[in-house]
């Protein structure tokens, strides 16, 4: 398996495990529902963290990341909601 085929899959199980984790806090959907909030969450996340400058002070890149891309699912689904 390429370096390029593992990363993408470690992104997806990411988004995922965010999508799952942000339907328990608001409620949720199907598998393809989680998959995509998650997704779309770790790019919304990822560029609300870096663009207020806020910092988890944790070590693990990967339960930053999962914070993240959860927090962004969040505001995803609660935006798509509002929208619906």
């Amino acid at each position: 398996m390429s370096m390029g085929t593992q990363a993408l899959l470690i992104f997806l199980l990411i988004g995922l495990l965010a999508g799952f984790l942000a339907s328990l806090v608001v409620g949720g959907g199907g598998l393809i529902r989680c998959l995509l909030s998650g997704i779309i969450g770790a790019f919304v996340g990822g560029f609300l963290f870096n663009a207020l400058g806020i910092s988890l002070g944790i070590d693990n890149a990967l339960v930053v990341q999962i914070i993240h891309a959860t927090v962004g699912a969040i505001i995803v689904v609660l935006i798509a909601r509002a929208i619906a």
